[in-house]
């Protein structure tokens, strides 16, 4: 890492590392020190890490565009809307959309999102042990995104497919990383079975409407007009793609963070009215979407580094969670911190759609985990395996005492 009056440009700092992946608090501490404005190996592009900088940057979409569907071409033809496009349009299909993930309509599904904890929980409790990410880190929230979606639960293998291809195309393949090349081509494909299967889910819902999201979404109207096809499947696809990945992410950080941390864990299972407050100090912690992207509109410069207009600049969400310039004692794990105003869903006009959903479904977890399996490790000689990026915890073997 570069000393503050260097150049960032003679170091480069690799997001994509496994080690960045399992345990980033320390780089993040030693770059919000030593260099807030970094260069990454992946397109020589920076990398802000201070909060009062990241919020700054994610507040000015006129300064730092997420209109990037060339440069984050996911397996797309057209940009993921609402996040890839920027107000004054963005603003109208999050007029659209924000009333679908309210507060409100959110706490409606814990219900059923409790009972498909239970049943999850019901098939591995007697057994003593299960591999935590793909029992139910996985299952329980992508059960529950597209129920919301309105598509059936037999097709999440091929769903999930899908998703692993665009967001971690080495995941499947086994391996480290790809070359960009090998990893656009197998998004391409992963994207063009996407954007089918919507293509003829659409088909469906204009025939026969049903009452979900999907349904709403063929018959919604923007300023008396309906959306387009194109509208529709753009939005379909970050949807989806956001809906099956994140929470998953989180659920098997925060655990894997407990499993180690028997006292934090013992907390919660002694006072369940912990659990909310945890839920938001362990986005903080961990931030499983360790930093989003955005393209500068003019040239900037921010701590006597220059930016360039055109460059992709990563605003480091996971390093202005542990900013101790804004968060008191930081690097401690505090379930009762006050005003906890974690980056973990973003800031400005593209903070997370989903993020009372997420709050919802992590909580619920949370609640049924540590009421039926109160205490558990993770599996001796066993080391949990984090996917870089978004960090999911790709392998996470648990084992408890049958109770009974």
């Amino acid at each position: 890492m570069p000393d503050p009056g260097s150049d960032p440009k003679r170091e480069r700092l690799n997001l994509f590392d496994p080690k960045f992946a399992s345990e980033p608090q320390p780089i993040y501490a030693d770059l919000r020190a030593r260099c807030p404005v970094a260069r990454q190996v992946f397109r020589d592009s920076p990398v802000v890490s201070r909060y009062e900088d990241v919020v700054a940057g994610l507040r000015e979409p006129g300064l730092f565009s997420s209109a990037m569907e060339k440069e984050m071409a996911l397996g797309t033809e057209r940009p993921m809307i609402p996040q890839q496009i920027d107000p004054p349009e963005q603003t109208r299909y999050r007029r659209l959309l924000d009333p679908h993930f309210s507060r409100r309509k959110m706490e409606a599904l814990a219900p059923a999102i409790r009972s498909q904890a239970n049943a999850l929980i019901d098939r591995f409790e007697a057994r003593g042990g299960c591999e935590f990410d793909a029992e139910f880190a996985v299952p329980l929230p992508c059960g529950a995104f597209l129920s919301l979606l309105g598509l059936p639960l037999s097709d999440l293998p091929a769903f999930l497919e899908i998703k692993d291809d665009i967001i971690r195309p080495q995941k499947r393949r086994g391996v480290p990383l790809l070359p960009i090349p090998e990893a656009t081509a197998i998004r391409k494909q992963a994207g063009r079975r996407l954007y089918a299967y919507f293509e003829r889910l659409i088909d469906e819902r204009t025939a026969q409407p049903s009452e979900d999201l999907t349904s709403s979404l063929v018959h919604a109207e923007i300023d008396g007009e309906r959306l387009s096809r194109s509208e529709i499947l753009d939005i379909c696809f970050l949807l989806l793609i956001a809906g099956l990945d994140t929470v998953t992410a989180t659920l098997g950080c925060s655990v894997a963070r407990l499993a180690r941390h028997p006292e934090e864990r013992a907390r919660l299972v002694r006072d369940p009215g912990l659990i909310p407050g945890a839920v938001e100090e362990l986005l903080r912690w961990e931030t499983p979407v360790t930093g989003v992207p955005r393209i500068a509109t003019r040239d900037v410069t921010l701590h006597g580094c220059e930016i360039k207009r055109g460059e992709m600049v990563t605003f480091l969400l996971g390093a202005a969670n542990t900013d101790a310039e804004h968060f008191r004692d930081s690097d401690r794990v505090d379930f009762e911190r006050e005003r906890n105003l974690h980056l973990a869903f973003g800031a400005g006009p593209h903070r997370c759609l989903g993020s009372h959903l997420a709050r919802m479904e992590l909580r619920v977890a949370l609640e049924e985990w540590h009421r039926r399996i109160p205490d558990y490790a993770i599996r001796a000689g066993e080391t949990p395996v984090y996917s870089p990026g978004i960090r999911e915890v790709m392998h996470l073997p648990l084992v408890w005492s049958p109770r009974g």
